[in-house]
């Protein structure tokens, strides 16, 4: 008994000095439980409902702010250009080659754009459903990935995927549809790291991951990021074994993996990066200091320490998304030209969170107990990266939508710092639940009230510009929006705000001078336009237009010139240049014209005026129909005007004036044709009644020569008047033949003359209307036409000449 006490207490004794396991890091349950299939089925319901209830009176939208240069007015997107030309455009519509070209190459995103064309036209609503449907397919991959890869226990990845589906931050992304770049970027992203860190990895998970990984990237450049993540997760995951590895210097099975695995990814990863620079066409995107001060300032410490702020407020953002903006240019985030600016003090904190962050991450290498931390350090650090201005210069100052990645990363953090305090401190479990109803419902609260921000363009304009009154960006938005609704005097009030803002806005001082009185004043605003931005095309095409219409035409030229020569493709310079140029260079603008825009109906309109003054009428009336053709080429695309009524009028105006009033009549049966649609019912009846006018039109021709003398000094051929003969009809609509006797006198004596004399014998013909028709002498061709043969008719008896014939029922022929 001794013994076993003294055990006892040796055994006491040496307890402390054992090693403690560590504790198994939380991972999911097996998936072969029914149970855990049911809870995750109804997480992602529960997390897909949450996020349409939140958007859905975001369906209600219209197109605003970046919508309509990258959709509306974008030939990639409404079929204006051919499915080659997408590939070699960049986002907004302009060829990756050119240097004013953006160079965001997103081809992914524009093709999903270009299927919503094709399937619901330009109605809002589909396009808004699109979006809304992407995103609860995106929070359905966060909730499955804070299950599988951030190993959260199943109602705290509830948790997290629910943050993510009311997050004020994402009405950019999700509401404006020109933010499903992110969207498609973040599905393709996610399901990437899912793939690649699947339990049951094998070889073609990795290839299959870093083709989503490239798809991603192809939906946005932020989501090339994915590999990098992928790779250094791994290597979390590995490093205890990879730490073995070093320390016995034997290579495990493990590590072997890894490293094939990492040549895979590394070699991928550089061969996206070399084909995303290859896409440059060897120039790098143009930026302005109104686009992003902080790039420009020449300090360097300035531009760091403003670079350092703008991160430091993104995440700040994420925290507390209450100041909310579609725009955050000129003005709206001051420089920090100062160490003593309190808001470096926002700086340090956030920098400082950070790097216990990633201490608390690196002291996990070995024990691994706090994964969720790690992923979600990971998430929002790496893809915000290429938007920071650390590696390259970006063109905005803030941007929301850029933050819908990253956001993935803040709220698996929130959610694992609620998942300790619930199980550290259970006193405040209800403290925990009142504090996330709360941010739950005021998340859905922010989210619909900022969703009816962007119904419509004035809406967003005005709201945005409560929020920041110092932007001068938003000042001239509204002002563009109240000139373009007529309202002179408040937009000229905005456009003079933005001017007191930011003194050398070159865009503002443009369009200033198209709204002010006075060509003097005009003058001088397109001028300062031009001192402050050398190469700014549309104040000299306006100073170029106001030159012209005071008188100086020289001047005018000059300008609208050097407009071209800034920019070659500026069609409405060229349009300008053709009424300034003499008659010897027009054929040569006209030319470029069709060359530059060759589905714009108008180019063919003018060539075709150009033609007919010069009396070329083959010519003209070709370029007419083309016109014609391709305003009912884009027949369902709305229209201020009914421009097929003007290409129609041009060319029924010209054929009139030539007399050739069939061809009038074709016309306008091809017109129909052609504005009903075909094949139609309608197109089969003009078809077969301009055939019948056609052979109408042949057969009055046998009998225009029986005219009357009152009318016409013409003979009739008495060859038509034979007695047994008959006329040989083909008109399918009269079959029934009909026989009438006529009454005449006997024929002169000059019918038995040769062809040479002229048929005295006065003779009445009578024809039915039904087929009496009126033409032209000059189309029929029957003007002053003499018959060459007279017979005498050898049946006419009782001075009675009859005609036996389909058609003879509606021929009367007296003779006197």
């Amino acid at each position: 008994m001794c013994k076993c006490r003294s055990l006892t207490v040796r055994t006491f004794r040496h307890s402390p000095r054992m090693k403690r396991k560590p504790l198994p890091p939380v991972r999911e349950e097996p998936p072969s439980l029914p149970s855990s299939k049911h809870s995750d089925f109804a997480i992602y319901a529960m997390v897909t409902a949450t996020a349409v209830l939140s958007y859905i009176n975001s369906l209600n939208g219209d197109f605003v702010h970046d919508d309509i240069p990258a959709i509306v007015t974008n030939g990639d997107v409404t079929g204006t250009n051919s499915l080659k030309q997408l590939f070699l455009d960049d986002f907004w519509g302009t060829p990756m080659a050119d240097v004013n070209s953006h160079k965001s190459y997103r081809p992914l995103t524009t093709l999903s754009f270009r299927l919503n064309h094709a399937l619901s036209g330009l109605r809002p609503w589909w396009w808004h459903a699109s979006n809304v449907a992407l995103h609860a397919a995106c929070c359905a991959l966060v909730a499955r990935a804070c299950v599988t890869i951030a190993r959260l226990q199943r109602p705290f990845a509830a948790l997290a995927a629910l943050l993510f589906a009311v997050h004020p931050v994402h009405t950019e992304a999700v509401a404006g549809v020109v933010g499903r770049a992110d969207v498609l970027a973040c599905i393709f992203f996610l399901s990437s790291l899912l793939v690649y860190h699947r339990p049951s990895s094998n070889k073609k998970c990795v290839w299959l991951s870093i083709v989503l990984g490239a798809l991603s990237m192809l939906a946005k450049e932020t989501g090339i990021t994915i590999l990098m993540l992928n790779l250094l997760f791994d290597f979390y995951r590995c490093w205890p074994f990879v730490r073995r590895s070093l320390c016995s210097l034997k290579i495990e099975k493990k590590c072997t993996g890894l490293s094939i695995r990492t040549i895979k990814v590394v070699v991928s990863l550089a061969l996206l990066i070399c084909l995303r620079l290859a896409l440059l066409q060897g120039t790098w995107p143009t930026f302005s200091s109104q686009d992003n001060p902080a790039a420009f300032h020449p300090s360097f410490f300035v531009r760091l320490m403003t670079f350092c702020y703008l991160a430091a407020f993104n995440w700040w953002l994420l925290l507390c998304p209450w100041s909310l903006s579609h725009d955050w240019q000129m003005g709206s985030v001051p420089l920090i030209a100062s160490g003593w600016d309190p808001r470096n003090l926002l700086t340090c904190a956030a920098f400082g969170a950070l790097l216990l962050l990633c201490y608390r991450c690196i002291a996990d290498l070995e024990v691994q107990r706090h994964t969720p931390a790690v992923i979600g350090l990971l998430l929002l650090v790496i893809p915000f990266v290429p938007a920071s201005n650390l590696l390259v210069t970006v063109g905005f100052v803030i941007a929301e939508r850029v933050l819908y990645i990253p956001s993935v990363g803040s709220v698996i953090i929130t959610a694992y710092g609620v998942q300790l305090m619930w199980y550290s401190k259970p006193g405040t479990k209800v403290c925990l639940v009142v504090g996330l109803a709360v941010l739950a419902a005021s998340g859905v609260a922010r989210t619909y009230r900022r969703n009816a921000d962007w119904r419509d363009r004035a809406t967003l304009l005005r709201v945005d510009l409560a929020t920041l009154p110092q932007n001068a960006k938003l000042h001239y938005n509204l002002g563009n929006f109240l000139r373009e609704t007529e309202q002179q005097e408040g937009a000229i009030k905005h456009y003079k705000e933005a001017l007191r803002l930011w003194p050398s806005y070159a865009s503002a001082h443009n369009n200033m001078g198209t709204l002010v009185a006075g060509s003097d004043n005009a003058e001088q605003h397109f001028l300062h336009a031009i001192k402050f931005n050398k190469n700014h095309v549309n104040a000299h095409y306006n100073l170029g237009k106001l030159y012209k219409k005071s008188g100086r035409s020289h001047q005018a030229i000059a300008m609208l010139e050097k407009c071209i020569w800034l920019q070659p493709k500026f069609v409405q310079a060229h349009v300008e240049l053709l009424s300034l140029k003499p008659e010897r260079d027009k054929k040569m603008i006209l030319t470029k014209l069709l060359e530059l825009d060759p589905s714009n109906w108008e180019h063919f309109v003018l060539f075709g005026d150009w033609f007919r003054t010069k009396g070329f009428a083959a010519p003209a009336s070709k370029y007419y129909l083309e016109a014609l053709r391709l305003n009912f080429r884009h027949r369902y695309v709305e229209k201020a005007v009914r421009s097929d009524l003007i290409s129609l009028r041009s060319t029924a105006l010209m054929y009139r004036s030539l007399g050739q009033k069939s061809r009038i009549l074709q016309l306008i049966t091809r017109w129909h044709t052609w504005r009903r649609g075909w094949p139609s019912a309608a197109a089969h009846i003009y078809l077969r009644d301009w055939r019948l006018k056609m052979e109408l039109e042949g057969r009055s021709q046998i009998y225009s020569r029986a005219v009357s003398p009152t009318k016409s000094t013409t003979c009739f051929d008495h060859s038509q008047l034979s007695g047994n003969g008959k006329i040989q009809e083909k008109n399918h609509l009269l079959r029934e033949p009909v026989q009438r006797h006529l009454n005449s006198v006997p024929p002169n004596e000059s019918d038995k003359s040769e062809c040479g004399k002229k048929c005295t014998t006065k003779k009445r013909v009578s024809i039915s209307s039904q087929i009496k028709m009126t033409h032209n002498k000059s189309e029929t061709r029957h003007d002053k036409k003499k018959c060459n043969l007279h017979r005498k008719d050898k049946d006419v008896k009782n001075n009675d000449v009859s005609i036996t014939g389909p058609l003879s029922d509606h021929i009367i022929l007296k003779t006197f």
